[in-house]
């Protein structure tokens, strides 16, 4: 899809130390795959010399690990991703999840449906938790406002604008590991977006299925 403009809304990430380089390269590699040290350097405005400097540093360190790409012509190139020791420095709400879990674990007699039904008690609690936020807002404005939301929550997200479509794009998942095995849990975020936004949501691509992000096209409902 081509972009006609971009709107990024993306919360900091607490690391070590505020706004070093390094926190940045593993920024850029989360949000947009493996790169390159001339793809780093172009992005930071920095020399490929002192990226190769992070890039040895992160390596050592664990948090990345380079990867011998082979081209039709040339030599091999070398591109980096994050380890998954590095994925354990971005925002993983387990705790949050867990205690609205069991919260709707007291009011849940039916145990064959249970799973299901701690989902969307979830999702209502967050309905009525955050559509007060909505009210009086544009589509556009309330997709940002969704992207606050979730960037509260630990999400990484990134909007994109191409006429009247937004994409949401979330490259971290708080709750991947859950998300794989009951995939009622993204059943349920789909749901909310929806009724959240009064649009129609499609999603296009999904974490907790091996994607490389949660992507989320948005439209004005037919309705």
């Amino acid at each position: 899809m081509e972009q006609s403009g971009s709107l990024f809304v993306q919360k900091e990430l607490s690391f070590k130390q505020e706004g070093s380089t390094r926190q940045t390269v593993l920024t850029l590699l989360k949000t947009q795959g493996q790169l390159n040290a001339a793809e780093l350097a172009r992005q930071l405005d920095i020399t490929e010399m002192a990226v190769r400097r992070h890039l040895s540093t992160l390596e050592r360190d664990g948090l990345i690990s380079p990867i011998i790409v082979r081209q039709a012509m040339g030599r091999p190139t070398h591109r980096f991703q994050l380890t998954e020791q590095a994925e354990h420095l971005f925002p993983k709400n387990y705790h949050v999840l867990a205690l609205d879990l069991l919260e709707e674990l007291e009011d849940a007699p039916e145990t064959a449906v249970l799973v299901e039904r701690l989902f969307e008690g979830r999702k209502r609690k967050l309905l009525e938790r955050y559509a007060f936020r909505m009210e009086g807002k544009t589509l556009k404005e309330k997709v940002i406002e969704l992207a606050a939301i979730q960037n509260d929550g630990g999400y990484m997200v990134q909007l994109q604008e191409d006429e009247e479509v937004l994409v949401l794009n979330e490259y971290n998942c708080p709750i991947a590991q859950v998300a794989k095995r009951y995939q009622h849990a993204c059943q349920c975020e789909l749901a909310l977006f929806e009724q959240l936004l009064e649009a129609e949501v499609e999603r296009s691509e999904c974490l907790a299925k091996g994607g490389e992000k949660c992507s989320y096209r948005i439209t004005h409902s037919r309705s």
